[in-house]
């Protein structure tokens, strides 16, 4: 299922830009039930007939890192709820040209799975933590597991990923006064940190971007207390870092609503059941799912139809987002069913 592609021309769309960059969701699933994602009794799983097999997903993502992706970034729902991911880490890694693979986790299972993934070659995680109150984490995510967290970024620290970045979403009334705290604490553990702008992507379409903290907003806070200095060099990277206090510590912000950074964007995404997307909030997307078990098609026709289906998706992307259009839709899909 890794045979070379039919063509070894890269990824690019009509704009220039390359891409190099694919988020794989292992699943929709989550164990935890975050406010801003989906609502606290969700429990509209996909089927499991309608996921991804492991040796499908791998087609796909062989055909990807022949056309040129170079990093690979497993997603969710939680990534690591998916029973083999170990599994899937020691495959990608295993390609004759392989990617880096990271994953992006609530860490809730990093405790007993971060060495094992770390033997299976992942180079790095994401950990998502919006608040450092017990009792905040509570009422954001619906259970009582901030201790988990904790615990298993402790324990991909001592498996060798590090640094372990962190994802925060300030929220006002919810967790703005968080902003500099989280630094610290980041400092002082070693955590590398990024704020994130909260995105049209919740459950239940409510997003308001008069909730959201922009980035300059969360520049202002952390500024109050420390000194930020651009760091250069950004390229197609999604966050904006600064050096703190002269570094060499920095800290991350994303703006993907206020200033969205599309022109470098080099990303695409495979959902769990199939779907390849251009962008997080693109309203369409290519099926892979049928073209991989069309029993008519012999495995060298399988792997030329993904080859023509992602180059079919990649010269169908936008210029951007379009957020900021008094026309944006948002996606019928939220994050958990896309993957971030």
């Amino acid at each position: 299922m890794t045979a070379t592609a039919v063509s070894t021309e890269p990824l690019v769309d009509s704009y220039g830009r390359v891409h190099r960059d694919l988020r794989v969701s292992l699943t929709d699933r989550c164990n935890l039930r975050c406010t801003y994602c989906m609502p606290a009794d969700f429990a509209d799983w996909l089927p499991g007939p309608s996921l991804l097999t492991t040796d499908e997903m791998m087609l796909v993502v062989g055909v990807a890192v022949d056309l040129g992706i170079t990093g690979i970034r497993l997603t969710g729902g939680e990534p690591l709820l998916r029973g083999d991911a170990v599994e899937v880490v020691r495959l990608i890694t295993s390609l004759p040209k392989p990617p880096e693979v990271s994953v992006t986790t609530n860490g809730l299972r990093l405790s007993q799975l971060a060495a094992p993934l770390r033997d299976a070659g992942l180079t790095r995680v994401n950990v998502s933590l919006d608040t450092l109150d017990r009792q905040r984490f509570l009422e954001l995510t619906k259970r009582d597991r901030f201790d988990d967290v904790i615990a298993g970024m402790k324990a991909a620290q001592v498996a060798g990923l590090s640094p372990v970045k962190v994802n925060s979403v300030l929220m006002r009334g919810v967790n703005d006064d968080e902003a500099v705290p989280l630094l610290k604490r980041a400092l002082s553990e070693g955590w590398r940190l990024r704020f994130i702008e909260q995105m049209p992507l919740d459950a239940g379409g409510t997003w308001d971007r008069s909730s959201m903290i922009t980035a300059d907003q969360i520049h202002a806070m952390l500024s109050e207390e420390f000194t930020l200095t651009e760091k250069p060099g950004r390229g197609s990277a999604p966050a904006e870092e600064f050096y703190v206090n002269g570094g060499p510590e920095t800290v991350g912000i994303i703006a993907s609503v206020s200033k969205p950074f599309c022109a470098a964007c080099d990303r695409l995404r495979l959902t769990a059941d199939g779907q390849v997307r251009n962008c997080l909030f693109a309203r369409d997307e290519m099926d892979m799912m049928t073209v991989l078990r069309d029993e008519s098609l012999s495995p060298d026709q399988i792997r030329t139809e993904v080859e023509r289906r992602l180059r079919k998706v990649i010269s169908d992307k936008l210029p951007g987002h379009g957020i900021n259009d008094p026309l944006f839709i948002q996606p019928i899909r939220p994050m958990s069913a896309i993957g971030g």
